[in-house]
């Protein structure tokens, strides 16, 4: 199939991009570089620089033709959403609007979101949240989120455009970026091998759910070629504390320092765990890399990466 990706010259959607093209799809990459790094697209992948907040997105789903559209370009911090939530409601919210009507403009057959189980729910009654846990989405990010799912049912109902909204937890793995996405197991990682100290927000006992990158790439998958739609958590189903990623991560890079503690972030929850059973049983996906491997081969690929 020829399928479009927003965002997939960033973390997880280059990491989707390489499944389409192993699998034997046509994946057409739309990013306008902003987090997302060229080298991080795949060479057989179509490639063009744009916005999704642009109207002239419109000549690339003339051009291309998808069939399928993975959308994962957003403002991902939810700090940035704090401190200025005009620029990621017009991102997240209002970007996501324009690929939507492109993609109802063009024939789409499915539309795949990436959400955030971990910024939705805010504090959560039930641990591991299921779908049907309320949703109080304590920051701009969240709000924006949960927003564009909304839509999402609005587009289904009204212009029967099939669609999926994955709400991921706390994705980590290769290629996260330690400055530009701000996933605190990279910039971990990445301050213990330059020999920083790591600096833990709050004290240290706020959990949440850590999913290694390759088993999220296997949900989109499962996704794609899936007749069910709807909302999928997708995670590990395990809380671990900030305090306990350390302490695996001092053990995966041989860090020898010490860490500081330091204010908590504003807009985060202080549990933050999913509930995957929904998808497991209607599409069959499970998590199937454990934290401490995860972080191991996350750790190794930054050593590489420093290596060169």
């Amino acid at each position: 199939m020829k399928v479009l990706v927003t965002g997939g010259a960033g973390f997880i959607g280059s990491h989707i991009v390489d499944a389409l093209v192993k699998d034997g799809h046509h994946p057409v990459v739309l990013d306008n570089l902003t987090t997302g790094k060229v080298e991080n697209v795949n060479p057989r992948a179509a490639f063009f620089k744009a916005d999704i907040r642009d109207k002239s997105i419109a000549h690339i789903f003339e051009k291309e033709k998808p069939e399928v559209v993975f959308h994962l370009a957003a403002q991902a911090s939810v700090r940035i959403s704090v401190d200025d939530p005009v620029a990621d409601a017009d991102i997240n919210v209002l970007g996501s609007i324009n690929l939507l009507q492109a993609s109802v403009a063009h024939g789409v057959k499915k539309f795949i979101f990436s959400s955030s189980g971990g910024a939705v729910y805010g504090e959560q009654s039930v641990f591991p949240a299921p779908e049907g846990h309320p949703t109080a989405p304590e920051s701009p990010y969240g709000i924006a989120k949960l927003t564009v799912e909304r839509y999402l049912a609005f587009y289904r109902a009204v212009h029967g455009l099939p669609s999926v909204a994955l709400r991921y937890s706390n994705v980590y793995g290769p290629r996260q970026d330690p400055h530009g996405e701000a996933g605190v197991v990279a910039i971990f990682i990445d301050r213990m091998l330059t020999g920083d100290t790591p600096l833990i927000n709050g004290d240290g006992g706020q959990t949440r759910d850590f999913v290694y990158v390759a088993d999220v790439v296997k949900a989109n998958m499962a996704a794609l070629v899936s007749s069910h739609t709807g909302i999928y958590n997708v995670g590990s189903g395990v809380e671990t504390s900030v305090n306990q990623l350390h302490d695996i991560l001092k053990e995966a890079t041989g860090y020898q320092g010490g860490s500081e503690y330091g204010p908590a972030k504003a807009g985060e929850q202080r549990r933050s765990v999913v509930d995957c059973g929904l998808i497991g049983k209607v599409m069959g996906w499970a998590p199937s890399v454990p934290l401490v491997e995860g972080l191991g081969k996350t750790a190794a690929w930054f050593v590489a990466r420093r290596k060169g």
